[in-house]
């Protein structure tokens, strides 16, 4: 399974039978994630839907005023746009990349049809589903009982764990603004304690360079409690997935993961 993950990128996806793969695999563009690029507004229709490969994408809650919040970080272990599992719908929610990188991408008419014929594949949706609840009741939870600080070394250490490796995350402080849900005093304030602390050891011009186990002292609990359930429900519910029913009308496995690429 590991080799596959490797060969197809978003975990969910290598997961799945290879006859249930391939009725998705046709119609699965693969496209760049660039840094800052929306996938989606929120009250916009979802028009496609997102397996990560690579990178991490922020889910924003945008409220009238003006005032945005993260509610959930996505990589490789998810997907974006899967509300459409069943139906037309429009997001409640931005998606904005925040690490560059690849997706698998297919329209919600394709990945409706494949997921009809497929009881493997809405088994993925329910395990997408169940890790964003986790995440979000987390999230809510751990904004409603901890520092500011606390709060930054968790997103950080979240993105930092969708990245391709490296310290420097490029991440401006409005962007961190928009994540925490505060204003950019608050944010300067915050990451010059964290450089004081040296969790943070640079904050050039759009980019914060971390020391990831310093920064892992100063984050609450909630980072390691949230990865790690949403860790075994990927990991051990995606297991399952490889011995779901088979697809109705299966097809054999194809020569290669995706049909196109974009770059």
């Amino acid at each position: 399974m590991m080799e596959r993950a490797t060969r197809v990128g978003n975990r969910l996806l290598a997961a799945l039978p290879p006859a249930d793969f391939a009725l998705l695999a046709p119609h699965l563009r693969k496209v760049p994630l660039l840094h800052d690029a929306v996938l989606v507004r929120s009250g916009d229709r979802i028009e496609h839907l997102y397996f990560p490969c690579s990178g991490a994408i922020a889910l924003i809650m945008e409220l009238p005023n003006g005032q945005t919040a993260a509610t959930a970080v996505i990589g490789n272990d998810g997907a974006v746009g899967l509300m459409t599992a069943r139906g037309p719908v429009r997001s409640p929610l931005t998606a904005v990349v925040r690490v560059a990188g690849t997706a698998l991408q297919i329209s919600p008419a394709r990945f409706q049809a494949a997921l009809e014929r497929s009881p493997a594949i809405a088994n993925a949706v329910q395990i997408v589903t169940r890790a964003m609840m986790t995440q979000f009741l987390h999230v809510a939870a751990c904004n409603a009982l901890h520092s500011v600080e606390a709060r930054l070394a968790r997103w950080l250490l979240h993105i930092h764990d969708r990245t391709d490796g490296g310290d420097i995350l490029p991440l401006t402080q409005e962007t961190l603004s928009e994540l925490l849900g505060v204003r950019r005093t608050t944010v300067t304030h915050v990451v010059s304690a964290l450089r004081a602390s040296r969790a943070i050891k640079s904050n050039r011009r759009g980019q914060l360079e971390i020391d990831r186990q310093r920064l892992e002292v100063v984050a609450c609990e909630c980072y390691k409690v949230m990865s790690r359930r949403i860790d075994r429900i990927v990991s051990q519910d995606a297991v399952r997935l490889l011995h779901a029913a088979p697809a109705r009308n299966g097809c054999p496995p194809p020569d290669f993961p995706f049909a196109k690429t974009d770059s």
